[in-house]
């Protein structure tokens, strides 16, 4: 075995956590983790005891929520195309299954109440009639007799989160407002008799929330170019804490266990937590020096946090006079050699500073590998990536860029996206990063190749379509649109609203627009090299998109190759599938860059 491919089998199966919670008393700590197994799955360390898995099977298990008392978790089990199981895990072993097994809806956050056998969920479904709906309803099922019961009815597409108030009487959650792209905080009592809206930024803004232990509602908003922090109570009064300054405000959160608040602030891709006082004061910031790093409560008498760099993987840790301390000990098992994180500047097409992370190659590379992040709301961060190392190992730098449109920034920043839309400036915020590295001798022309997941395989899609080779001379898109209207169709009813807001419409609305921006109509103008890659199982970017882009370029006699995992759906998640698509892009991108 090569030393690349050595170092390949190391991170695949070093252990990282993804999404941990810590139980609001402290008792216990659960966490999905990735890696060191086939698939995703679940585990939890409560207090005075040892780490255990609490899920099993080759689905994709994710943590979702505790039971009562922290006896152990909700979580969900996805086979890939998103209708997931919901179970209920005890730290004794026992496991329930509380929904169908593979439910004819799409489900949006579960809460168990503590007193009652009620299980409170989210679903594009309407039970009573036995089909499914666009919007998603919030529902309240009893777990002894199996009905169901309605508690809230939003009209439109998008509700999200769920939240069971600390006295147990009501539940938190948001929906879709008058336009596509703004959000609302509702509440509802727990026997669907009042349901109404406590918290709104207007008709174009966001809000949103989490309890405090008071009963009293944490909130962040964005309104015009700013996020705001702030606490409210059920009448709907704000008032208004921390404001964004010089840093981008990304989660707001309780610090459990404590009578502490916590915000989760990004500076250039870096994160760090703002504690707040009860009232809203910021009363200590906690950073860490090569990373990332969220508090989240106190456990067994000590802080304990997530942190994560591009070196270290992501953990559990124990903060400590000495430093960071692994709860997991995941961090004895991390190879040696790792190729951390550089920070790279440049200046978009207008002049907008733009930010991303390098990772050098040793030697004369092979050529430069640009990783675009989806979302597009969302980033590229410093987290220790099997991918990125894979790369390196096999001779390529590695370019992680942050466009226009990006979380971490501001919400400025991240406003940018919407102002041409989709395809926009925020592909040329990608083709200028190319330019601005060719220009500091830290990549060549005909030797880049771009490639990314969601709105990184769209991005990958547009930039084949749109760049020359001279900047561009490979591309893999991976589960990205290449149709937006065929994907506005095909896709879960919930994630419409999304694109409404981001391209200004629907289809129906903005038709122009939609097309002109669908990489699909300029497959002609491809001029590098293309490997397409799809999850058979994706509901988000289906297979649509992979069958309608080939047969355009069947028809204009564009060369591709194609690389499909019948098991996966929105992203490659297996260990073996993971391993598989990493040799396939490095020897893909070899091949294209020694033309």
């Amino acid at each position: 075995m090569s030393e690349p491919e050595r170092l390949l089998d190391a991170l695949l199966n070093l252990p990282q956590v993804y999404g941990p919670e810590l139980e609001e008393r402290g008792r216990l700590l659960a966490w999905t983790q990735i890696g060191g197994e086939a698939t995703p799955q679940v585990w939890a360390l409560p207090a005075g005891g040892g780490a255990k898995k609490l899920s099993s099977g080759e689905t994709f298990n994710f943590f979702e929520n505790f039971l009562p008392g922290g006896e152990g978790v909700l979580y969900e089990a996805d086979p890939g195309d998103e209708r997931t199981a919901l179970y209920a895990a005890r730290m004794s072993g026992e496991r329930a299954l509380l929904s169908e097994l593979h439910p004819p809806y799409y489900r949006r956050g579960a809460a168990l109440h503590p007193e009652r056998p009620w299980l409170f969920l989210g679903a594009n479904y309407d039970f009573e009639r036995k089909m499914t709906i666009e919007p998603t309803w919030v529902w309240r099922k009893d777990l002894k007799t199996g009905e169901h019961r309605l508690l809230a009815a939003p009209k439109r597409a998008g509700t999200h989160g769920l939240e069971l108030a600390p006295d147990g009487r009501h539940l938190l959650y948001d929906r879709q407002g008058p336009h596509p792209g703004s959000r609302e905080v509702w509440v509802v009592d727990v026997e669907g008799r009042k349901d109404r809206r406590v918290l709104s930024a207007g008709s174009r803004g966001k809000a949103k929330a989490t309890w405090t232990r008071d009963g009293r509602l944490f909130y962040l908003v964005e309104e015009g170019t700013a996020r705001k922090v702030g606490l409210a109570d059920l009448s709907g009064t704000r008032r208004e804490v921390l404001e964004e300054a010089g840093f981008s405000i990304e989660g707001i959160f309780r610090l459990e266990n404590t009578p502490y608040l916590g915000v989760f602030a990004v500076e250039n891709a870096r994160g760090h937590t703002l504690v707040l006082s009860p009232e809203g004061k910021v009363v200590r910031e906690v950073r860490s020096e090569d990373g990332e790093l969220r508090l989240l409560g106190v456990f067994e008498g000590d802080w304990v946090a997530y942190h994560q760099s591009s070196t270290r993987p992501a953990d559990l840790v124990r903060l400590t006079a000495e430093g960071l301390e692994s709860l997991t000990g995941i961090d004895a098992r991390v190879p040696d050699g790792l190729v951390p994180a550089e920070d790279f500047f440049w200046k978009g097409s207008d002049g907008t500073s733009l930010h991303g992370l390098f990772y050098r190659a040793k030697g004369r590379p092979k050529g430069t590998i640009v990783l675009v992040h989806g979302g597009p709301t969302a980033r590229a961060g410093r987290r220790l990536s099997p991918e990125v190392q894979y790369y390196l190992a096999r001779g390529f730098h590695v370019f992680l860029l942050n466009y226009r449109g990006s979380t971490g920034y501001g919400l400025a920043f991240q406003e940018k996206i919407k102002e041409t839309g989709w395809g926009g400036l925020e592909q040329k915020d990608i083709e200028t990063g190319i330019e601005a590295l060719i220009a500091a001798g830290l990549a060549e022309p005909y030797r880049v190749g771009v490639t990314g997941t969601s709105y990184g395989g769209y991005s990958s899609w547009w930039q084949i379509t749109h760049a020359p080779r001279r900047l561009v001379a490979a591309a893999a898109p991976i589960c990205g649109m290449t149709d937006l209207v065929l994907d506005y169709e095909t896709t879960r009813p919930d994630l419409r609203p999304y694109s409404e807001e981001m391209l200004g419409g629907s289809p129906e609305e903005v038709p122009e627009r939609y097309r002109e921006r669908s990489p699909i109509h300029y497959v002609d103008r491809i001029e590098g090299d293309l490997l397409i890659v799809q999850g058979a199982l994706d509901p988000n970017v289906t297979p649509e998109n992979v069958r309608a882009v080939e047969a355009r370029l069947r028809a204009h006699g564009i060369p591709y190759e194609k690389l499909v995992f019948e098991d996966e759906g929105h992203g490659i998640l297996k260990k073996e599938n993971r391993r598989t698509l990493y040799r396939r892009l490095a020897d893909f991108f070899e091949r294209a860059f020694q033309k």
